[in-house]
């Protein structure tokens, strides 16, 4: 590859990494400060997880907007746009003297950084094509799964020496910079012939995407594995330090090994993907219900080690999974990035939020919640276990 080539690569490389890492760096960075938060506001714990849920709500609904937007203005602006949004919400949080201003702080955050996420996955359809799609998403998987580990940890050392409120100005520093990068360094990425048809409210113009088998198939499977990681996000943390006695020092030791896991593994799995996509998702929805099958036995063993293993071995499945399966979803749609990008955001953010939030009322422990999710993902196994496997995801794009 020549240099400038090399240098184009890397530069496209780093704007998808900062694009993407909004939306996981403002939804973890501040667990942390739940109880800090809970009192200053004479709030409890459930209220302030609120806040996490109207932020991914938003996220989710906003890339129904957003999407089309991309597709008709363009990526930068409307990236410029949401980035800015996410700044100044975080300063409206920073600044929020109840609740009610907090959540409506978040709820703009989220709108935000729903832009940002469809635009990254956009530039990615519109540079790489269907071929290596899933290759960058599994790419960008990995490079997001540092935010779980770093950020709560930097999220900690603010509300300790500067109080809960920090949190929330940091994300709106790191807005500052972000705008500032890409208004510098990203050059416009929409295709010449890319198209926009319609009025951007006009919510038909997605039903031609969704009624896709191959759209729809692969984003189900992006939004119920995205439900088990955002349930083990949410609910791992207690659940170690809580009701297996863990300290601080056990929680970060645990999530930076899961991160290290999943780096390795999002960046291995891409070159499998390249060359047996198909393969690759049987192998890893295998392991995603492997994985909740095993946590169900260790479930009797009250200790980490016991409940963390499982999640261990998820790590690879969802390396697997969730890049191949993205990738193919996206692949029909070249002229139509955006809008398809934000379909499958809304699954993936939205989707996998209300899943989570409607089945918080079975009656099941932590790990038992976890591995309920993994094991939703038995039926689109077995049919991509099935001999109609091809007009689901098909071995070439």
């Amino acid at each position: 590859m020549p240099t400038t080539d090399r240098r184009n690569h890397l530069s496209i490389i780093l704007i998808l990494a900062l694009l993407v890492i909004f939306c996981p760096l403002a939804i973890d960075i501040y667990l942390p400060a739940f109880p800090d938060i809970a009192q200053a506001l004479a709030i409890d714990e459930q209220q302030v997880q609120l806040t996490v849920a109207i932020f991914m709500l938003t996220v989710g609904l906003g890339q129904l907007i957003a999407g089309p937007l991309a597709d008709k203005f363009g990526r930068r602006p409307v990236a410029l746009f949401g980035i800015t949004l996410y700044g100044t919400a975080g300063m409206l949080a920073f600044l929020a003297p109840n609740f009610s201003i907090l959540m409506l702080a978040r709820a703009l955050q989220g709108l935000g950084a729903c832009a940002t996420f469809v635009v990254a996955f956009a530039i990615v359809r519109d540079i790489y094509g269907s071929a290596k799609s899933g290759q960058m998403i599994t790419y960008l998987n990995g490079i997001v799964c540092f935010i779980p580990a770093l950020a709560p940890i930097l999220g900690a050392w603010l509300t300790v020496q500067f109080g809960w409120r920090m949190n929330f100005l940091f994300l709106a520093g790191f807005a500052c910079v972000g705008v500032m990068i890409i208004a510098i360094y990203f050059k416009e990425t929409r295709p010449a012939d890319s198209h926009y048809e319609g009025h951007i409210l006009d919510l038909r113009r997605f039903i031609p995407i969704i009624s896709t088998p191959i759209f729809l198939f692969n984003s189900l499977i992006c939004m119920v594995a995205m439900s088990a990681i955002l349930a083990f996000v949410t609910l791992a943390p207690g659940w170690i330090m809580t009701e297996l006695g863990g300290s601080v020092s056990d929680f970060t030791f645990w999530f930076t090994l899961n991160a290290i896991v999943s780096i390795v593994a999002s960046f291995i799995a891409p070159l499998y993907i390249k060359r047996h996509s198909q393969k690759a998702l049987r192998i890893g929805m295998s392991l995603l219900i492997f994985s909740g099958v095993l946590i169900l036995i260790l479930g009797q063993f009250k200790s980490a080690f016991a409940f963390m293993l499982p999640v261990l071995i998820a790590a690879l499945g969802f390396a697997l999974s969730l890049g191949s399966a993205a990738g193919m979803a996206l692949s029909h749609f070249a002229k139509q990035a955006g809008t398809a990008s934000a379909l499958i955001g809304l699954m993936q953010m939205s989707g996998a939020g209300a899943l989570v939030m409607l089945t918080q009322v079975l009656p099941f422990n932590t790990p038992e919640f976890i591995a309920f999710h993994l094991l939703l993902l038995l039926p689109l196994w077995v049919i991509l276990l099935s001999n109609k496997a091809h007009a689901y995801h098909p071995k070439n794009t």
